[in-house]
């Protein structure tokens, strides 16, 4: 081989290792870097004639494309428990839990308190203003969870709006970055940055709606959900949606009247994109909040029948409304849907609606005081928490209870429901945390780059010896 020869071929091993170093310094300093793919270069041996030395033929990206469509399953599959567990969690102290006396069953207990408070002294005025406190207590309560499941209702509806919006930017991305990367390959070269940069978007997509990714040709992926449904082949979908401000008791999806999705513009089915982040919402919009509702106005139902009974109190006809009523007027069994919300205290005995405390002991239909010492009323009113029916409506099976029966196996069910969520949430958050440290492992090796960054040094050490040798070599035949 001739001095330059060999020079040339020292000067391509000193490229190549300066490459090598600063591939290797990339590597570990990108070592947790989310959707980073370890680099190595890919090197041939260069020879021309008796010219010999190292070809770069480019940079290689490494990544096992099984582990991280597990790690995007199991993140899809926390998220969804997540949207579940925050709501049973919500739900439950909107409630309340047991020894709470701000809870549903605190205010219940205060109220049978001051009845049999009441009774024992009929004619203590302040008594039957505490009772009437305690019962508008009783309604402020089952209110406040009503509009506090509506509330997160609508929160997750716009949720959704904010999930499918970020769905149709990420699919456009991808569009974009497919695009970039085919045209770089198609041209030879490589693009580790851009497929970093794409699985980082596929990793927001796949969070909020479980995904397959289909390699196509030239670099290009197609992505399609678990449900069946193209997100993108070629060309990116568009999902559509119609968010609403407010989400009340009366809209469904089922009556049309909450939105569901479209694909390309047509409809499509929830379930095609459930599993994550954006099915935990439709099921909390559709399925956990409409049933939750439907318990409360169950409920609520109950209290109001047990208290429009004239056998408790003889001043009432058929039809009048009782100490409970549904908005002011009585109740009509054909308008239960969102009772909860509209559950008030009866004008007749509310102050603060003109009313007069003493109804509550006279009759709410009493035109004027009767005997001051009379409890008889007061002990119906008492007696009606207590005495075991069955619930006209509701999810709480078909044996008789009393309203704290009730109200317990309401707030047991919740119980109940929230443990099974968590204890989803505990698993699919395990197996998402146990794939992401073995991506993490199959990924950057610290340990193997260091020792890549020692020969990388020794072989630039060799190649800077063969040019200083050469570079002698010309020195001295120069001065012959």
């Amino acid at each position: 081989m001739s001095i330059t020869g060999a020079m040339n071929a020292a000067i391509s091993g000193l490229r190549a290792a300066s490459l090598g170093t600063e591939i290797v310094s990339n590597n570990i300093s990108n070592a947790l870097t989310p959707s980073y793919g370890t680099r190595s270069m890919d090197l041939s041996a260069l020879s021309l004639g008796a010219t010999g030395g190292v070809r770069v033929n480019g940079i290689s990206r490494q990544v096992n494309e099984s582990v991280i469509a597990d790690l995007r399953s199991a993140n899809a599959a926390q998220q969804n428990s997540q949207a579940a567990v925050d709501f049973f969690l919500q739900l439950e102290d909107a409630v309340g839990i047991a020894g709470d006396e701000n809870s549903l069953g605190g205010r219940l207990a205060s109220l049978e308190e001051s009845l049999i408070a009441a009774a024992s002294r009929p004619d203590l005025t302040e008594r039957l203003t505490d009772t009437v406190s305690d019962a508008k207590r009783l309604v402020d309560g089952i209110t406040n969870a009503a509009q506090e499941i509506q509330d997160m209702r609508t929160a997750a509806d716009t949720q959704i709006s904010e999930d499918v919006a970020t769905l149709n930017t990420a699919l456009e991305q991808v569009e974009q970055l497919n695009i970039a990367i085919t045209a770089n390959q198609s041209r030879g070269g490589s693009s580790p940055a851009l497929l970093d940069q794409r699985q980082l978007v596929l990793d927001t997509i796949g969070a909020i709606v479980p995904i397959s990714v289909v390699p196509r040709d030239n670099g290009a992926v197609a992505v399609y959900t678990d449900g069946g449904a193209i997100l993108l082949d070629i060309t990116a979908a568009t999902i559509g949606f119609d968010k609403k401000n407010i989400v009340t008791e009366f809209q469904t999806l089922e009556a049309g009247t909450l939105s569901g999705l479209t694909l390309n513009g047509q409809d499509i089915r929830t379930s095609a994109l459930s599993g994550g982040s954006l099915g935990g919402n439709f099921e909390v919009r559709d399925t956990y909040g409409v049933q939750a509702q439907e318990q409360l106005d169950a409920f609520a139902r109950d209290l109001v029948e047990r208290f429009a009974d004239p056998s408790v109190d003889s001043t009432l006809s058929t039809g009048d409304p009782g100490l409970f009523t549904d908005a002011g007027a009585a109740f009509d069994s054909a308008d239960e849907v969102g009772l909860s919300s509209r559950l008030a205290l009866n004008f007749a005995v509310d102050p603060e609606a003109g009313g007069e405390t003493w109804r509550l002991r006279d009759g709410l239909g009493a035109t004027t005081t009767g005997l001051v010492g009379d409890s008889t009323l007061l002990n119906n009113l008492q007696s009606a928490l207590e005495t075991s029916r069955t619930p006209a409506s509701g999810d709480f099976g078909t044996s008789p209870l009393t309203t704290a029966d009730l109200l317990s196996s309401l707030s047991g069910s919740l119980a109940s429901t929230r443990s099974s969520a968590e204890q989803d949430l505990t698993f699919t958050s395990a197996r998402f945390t146990e794939l992401t440290e073995l991506n993490l492992s199959e990924g950057v090796d610290t340990d193997k780059e260091l020792q890549n960054l020692l020969i990388l040094e020794q072989a630039y050490a060799a190649n800077a010896r063969v040019i200083q040798a050469a570079d002698d070599m010309i020195e001295t035949l120069t001065r012959l």
